[in-house]
């Protein structure tokens, strides 16, 4: 009986257009972080995953839960990627993903906000994302602080710097 009314809620929560399906093929992460104290690294995660649920009237019941493959990143440099893969950056074997779960959705005067908990790397802090949302496309930004998610602490700022520039693009079918 529990399956069946979980089923039949699904079915509701679906048809009612509540719950939307990434698009994973034109949904990605970028980043950029200071390398060398003169120069910046570029790359991307793919391999997005999860539940949203975005009704722009309904910003209550509102929710993010994705995640995206940490062994994903790309930086077109294959031997940097296998090291930032390795335990001396993302270690991505013992942390095979990196999340964001919401608490929170609210409209801001340019778009939308979002407050919840990134886990990074083993570590989970609070992070607000603001983002626009228009045909279908989340697009959002923030900054963090590779040090809060213990990332590499023992390299310094020199070779990779302190803060990592993130743009989420997030399709919906």
């Amino acid at each position: 009986m529990k399956t069946l009314i979980s089923s039949i809620l699904m079915l509701t929560l679906i048809s009612s257009g509540t719950i939307q399906t990434i698009n994973n093929s034109i949904s990605d992460v970028t980043f950029k972080i200071g390398n060398l104290s003169f120069s910046s690294v570029k790359g991307k995660f793919k391999g997005m995953k999860g539940n949203i649920s975005f009704d722009p009237k309904d910003l209550v019941n509102s929710s993010f839960d994705v995640c995206i493959d940490a062994s994903s990143i790309n930086t077109a440099n294959e031997k940097r990627d296998k090291h930032l893969r390795s335990e001396d950056f993302l270690d991505t074997e013992k942390y095979p993903t990196i999340c964001f779960a919401s608490s929170e959705v609210k409209r801001t005067t340019s778009g939308y906000e979002t407050t919840g908990n990134l886990t990074l790397h083993g570590v989970t802090k609070g992070a607000i994302i603001p983002f626009q949302f228009k045909n279908n496309l989340f697009t959002g930004q923030l900054k963090i602080n590779r040090f809060d998610y213990n990332i590499a602490p023992e390299t310094g700022t020199i070779m990779a710097g302190k803060e990592i520039n993130i743009t989420i693009k997030c399709a919906i079918n």
